[in-house]
């Protein structure tokens, strides 16, 4: 591999905030009974870079027979990001990240893309004091496969020498989609899904350096 580009996720690669996003969930639906708690943290851990929005629609749906309109899924979300934020600001970087940003920042091109909200994810950067590594930060409500094809086409970037680092399904499946190298963070929440995952995978960043073999 020659690689040039990087689109990083963000929970889970960069920074160890996939349990504050579970926290998040499990809290709020716990007022509707422990059994619809368990069944919405299993659902968001199999399904981690889905956007909030589309889950809130599913878990009303089809966990509480309820559909909502897009004002009560923005007042979730709005629930949602007061529980969370503080959490992710400042949780604990995922192993060598913040090195592996610095060290090759200026020698590549770093995106990222998430599914958090985008102004959410300007912020929480900001504060981590990320911002100037990143050429740009995009989140939902555009999905993740949305912003790897605007991201090709708008930087006329050469498919192979991208790789999408991520730690959830929607990150490969938005690799696979635009036909870019996927390496996946492995982390205690997703190991399960990813038993049967043969392809690239690190635990930390100094790991990560190793495979890439950067010139």
């Amino acid at each position: 591999m020659n690689i040039k580009n990087i689109f990083f996720d963000f929970d889970g690669v960069i920074a160890e905030s996939v349990s504050a996003k579970t926290d998040a969930f499990e809290e709020m639906y716990l007022p509707y009974g422990n059994d619809i708690a368990s069944k919405v943290v299993e659902y968001h851990k199999l399904h981690g870079g889905v956007s909030r929005y589309e889950k809130f629609k599913y878990f009303h749906k089809e966990f509480l027979n309820q559909e909502i309109d897009q004002n009560k899924v923005d007042e979730l979300a709005i629930q949602f990001s007061n529980i969370v934020l503080d959490k992710v600001i400042n949780s604990d970087e995922v192993s060598g990240a913040n090195y592996f940003l610095e060290k090759y920042h200026k020698k590549l091109q770093f995106w990222v893309i998430t599914g958090t909200p985008s102004k959410e994810i300007e912020l929480i950067a900001e504060k981590r004091k990320l911002t100037s590594f990143f050429i740009g930060l995009h989140g939902s409500p555009k999905n993740k496969s949305y912003w790897t094809e605007k991201l090709i086409n708008k930087y006329k970037l050469i498919r192979d020498e991208i790789i999408f680092l991520g730690d959830a399904t929607t990150d490969m499946d938005a690799a696979n989609f635009s036909k870019i190298h996927f390496a996946l963070r492995e982390n205690e929440e997703n190991k399960k899904i990813f038993k049967y995952y043969y392809g690239l995978r690190f635990n930390n960043f100094y790991q990560l350096e190793k495979i890439l073999n950067i010139k």
